[in-house]
């Protein structure tokens, strides 16, 4: 079996998940924490790879033995979950952990993503927002947040999202389902949140910044169709920057997971 891990980071201070020679990775934290836990080598293979300055709040990965299909350990999944933060940094923590089989992956077994953007409704400067969510330049109200909500919803569907799709990216099928989308008020905060199959590169982080342009009456909410059908990025809003977006969470079929009751159970106990 191996063994899920659902984690969350600030990504402040990392050059994003994916590994890098020599440079702050979230992965890195995890592989080290991992080998310093089990004794050996690990591969933690992560749902997705979130560029640097991204935060996450349920991040998915799984943890296998290095050169092996899965893991061998007798420590149950609460054990595993506190013993790896004791060997993390303030930055990361493991939510949670709970076996899977070998067959499992934690990016072709998603069956939908959730993240948010966050903006901050007021252009002042507030220290407790710097990096955490996007200062605009002038102050959404109410008006511009429901303008802003009414052109999220423009999103769901199916469609090919290749106008929120940055140069970079080597994806040849841009099509995409968004499930919901929406953006509502929050403690001082407009939040975007959508849910969909799959997200392109920087796609939410475009998205958000086109809807930022119907919240600052630049462009009406029905355009966002226009946008989408044109299949040109010059379409679309300016790119909003990494570290006001948040993956929140990763949905899993009830079938690629093992039962409560097997799941509580040790490996090789």
């Amino acid at each position: 079996m191996k063994i899920l891990l659902k984690i969350a980071y600030d990504g402040s201070a990392f050059l994003g998940w994916q590994y890098q020679p020599d440079r702050p990775t979230v992965v890195a934290e995890m592989n080290r924490a991992a080998k310093d836990l089990f004794g050996f080598d690990c591969d933690v293979t992560g749902c997705s790879r979130t560029d640097a300055g991204v935060h996450a709040l349920g991040f998915c990965a799984t943890v296998s033995e290095r050169g092996k299909i899965g893991i061998e350990t007798r420590l149950s999944p609460e054990r595993i979950a506190a013993a790896l933060n004791v060997r993390l940094p303030d930055t990361v923590a493991v939510r949670s952990a709970a076996f899977v089989s070998d067959g499992f992956h934690p990016r072709y077994d998603a069956v939908s993503k959730t993240y948010r953007y966050l903006f901050a409704l007021s252009p002042e400067k507030d220290p407790f927002l710097a990096g955490r969510a996007y200062i605009p330049r002038r102050r959404l109200d109410g008006k511009a947040v429901r303008l802003m909500s009414e052109a999220a919803g423009y999103f769901v569907g199916e469609h090919d999202f290749s106008s929120y799709m940055n140069s970079g990216s080597d994806i040849r099928d841009t099509v995409r389902t968004v499930f919901s989308a929406d953006v509502a008020e929050k403690d001082g905060l407009a939040v975007f949140t959508v849910t969909g199959n799959g997200f392109l590169y920087n796609m939410v982080r475009i998205m958000a910044g086109t809807l930022l342009e119907a919240g600052m009456s630049k462009i009406p909410p029905r355009d966002v169709e226009k946008i989408t059908g044109a299949r040109d990025r010059s379409a679309a809003g300016k790119t909003l920057p990494p570290y006001a977006l948040y993956l929140v969470g990763v949905d899993y079929p009830a079938d690629r997971l093992i039962p409560p009751d097997e799941a509580g159970k040790p490996i090789g106990g």
